[in-house]
Parts: structure tokens; sequence; C-alpha cells
């Protein structure tokens, strides 16, 4: 029964691995796209700004 396998499976195994490869490939765009635009010449925004516990705010004048 093993050796009955025909060239449907063969064919069947391909595309299982072109689809694997296909989403593979998605997702390494997907992780090396930045996700955010920047303006010419500026950082990139940070997502988060970190402040610690005992940082004071700065007084405003005015």
């Amino acid at each position: 029964m093993a050796g009955d396998a025909s060239s449907g499976a063969a064919r069947e195994l391909l595309l299982v691995l072109a689809v694997a490869f296909a989403g593979l490939l998605l997702a390494l765009v997907a992780v090396f796209t930045p996700w955010h635009t920047t303006p010419d010449g500026a950082a990139p925004a940070a997502p988060v700004e970190l402040r610690t516990p005992t940082e004071r705010p700065g007084t405003t004048t005015g």
C-alpha cells in the first residue's frame, strides 16, 4: 500500500511546500518592512515614552 503513491501525491507535496514557502516569504516581509513612516532626516518615532517613578515633570513658566 505504501508503494502505491502516484504522481498525485508528489503534486500534493509540491503544493504544500509551495504554500509553506509563500507563507514564510510573507512572514519575512511583515517582519522586515517598516511599520511607520519617517519624515526626511528625522529619527523614527518611539512607540512609548519611558519615565521613572521618581521623575518629576518639568515646570513651565509663563
